[in-house]
């Protein structure tokens, strides 16, 4: 395993080469791409409606609405189901930005529960102690491409009549009990950031959803609120999807599975190296198909393995290096440091490896060879 950074052979891995994927299917993009320059239907438009139709199959439910971002899926489903200034929404610290500042965008108040050290994924045995006359909906996250336990949460939701707003930024494809992220709760919400496993060519997301009302709902707030045209009668806001991006998504559809299958062999590498040493991968349940959006392993003395990493032409990322409850932009809310210990340990042994789909095996075989070297393990 080691034999490539022991004897001087060096290579550069980075996290990401989106450049590599855009090789394998550059014709079939250019080609989307100049059918919507010909048709000038720019914003939504047929691309963004054929799209919509190919990824709500793909998820398994009635809707998918296009909009601006995963960031803007979740603010646009808040918007949907009411939640207004002073209710709460409970969530996790351990995810990025947009889950809680979403809610505190519509004056709502994020309430944090701890996750499980195993997954990374919101415990469920923490939210019931945390509902109040307040609370109008959950948001669990399914981070770095696993289910969240889905089916305690849902329960939970359904005794005490809470919306299910999934962030499935990170977990198109995955699903747990056979049943796929984004067709679980009220709302499905997916980023299309580039470096996501289904990537569009700048922003782009989207909401899935079984009910009727609210997928019509969603799309009239995504233009403005309008319906019919000038005519508004609710305040929605600009989260339109681009025609291009529509198509460059339906291209990137097709391939999706075989690329996810290819990071879960990735993965299965990863954990062959490390198994048995103080590198601990994700527990990855039984009933989950993880989309390994990124392949995040504990492990002690983390910023000096990243820099040794760096130091040898290796790709890392912290993901995420301080939790959302003691970020500034959430001080008063009044929660410090100690309140969520799992979080808080997470934070500081998290790292994220290359796992993207075009790695080499001698690729693999470095990264996994500069991680044991660092540890001294042969």
């Amino acid at each position: 395993m080691q034999e490539a950074i022991q004897t001087g052979v060096s290579m550069q891995v980075p996290l990401l080469d989106l450049k590599a994927q855009y090789a394998t299917i550059r014709d079939e993009v250019m080609q989307a791409i100049s059918g919507v320059c010909e048709s000038q239907a720019l914003a939504l438009g047929p691309a963004v409606a054929d799209f919509e139709e190919k990824i709500a199959a793909y998820c398994r439910c009635k809707y998918a609405v296009g909009v601006s971002s995963g960031t803007d899926a979740l603010l646009v489903s808040l918007m949907a189901l009411d939640i207004e200034p002073g209710d709460e929404v409970i969530t996790t610290p351990f995810t990025f930005f947009s889950t809680a500042g979403c809610i505190v965008r519509l004056g709502a108040k994020p309430v944090f529960v701890d996750v499980e050290p195993d997954t990374y994924n919101i415990d469920p045995a923490c939210i019931e102690e945390k509902i109040t006359e307040k609370t109008k909906a959950i948001i669990p996250v399914h981070l770095f491409g696993q289910a969240a336990k889905m089916e305690a949460i849902t329960e939970i939701a359904k005794r005490y009549n809470l919306a299910v707003i999934e962030d499935a930024a990170q977990a198109i494809g995955a699903s747990r009990d056979g049943i796929m992220c984004g067709s679980f709760g009220d709302c499905g919400c997916f980023s299309f950031y580039p470096t996501k496993n289904l990537g569009a060519f700048g922003d782009g997301g989207l909401v899935t959803t079984n009910n009727d009302a609210l997928a019509q709902k969603l799309k009239i707030l995504r233009d403005h609120g309008q319906n019919p045209r000038y005519f508004y009668g609710m305040i929605g806001g600009n989260f339109r999807l681009d025609g291009i991006q529509g198509a460059v998504l339906a291209v990137k559809l097709g391939h999706l599975d075989s690329w996810n299958e290819k990071r879960k062999q990735n993965a299965a590498f990863y954990d062959d190296a490390f198994s048995g040493t103080v590198v601990q991968p994700p527990k990855i349940e039984a009933n989950n198909v993880c989309i390994y959006h990124q392949y995040t392993v504990t492990v002690p003395d983390r910023d000096r393995l990243q820099k040794f990493l760096a130091e040898n032409n290796i790709g890392s990322a912290i993901f995420y290096p301080k939790p959302l409850h003691i970020q500034e932009c959430f001080g008063d809310l009044g929660y410090g440091p100690g309140d969520f210990p799992v979080t808080e340990r997470l934070c500081s042994e998290v790292l994220s490896l290359p796992v993207y789909p075009e790695l080499s095996r001698e690729q693999l075989e470095y990264v996994a060879g500069a991680v044991l070297k660092f540890y001294g393990i042969n």
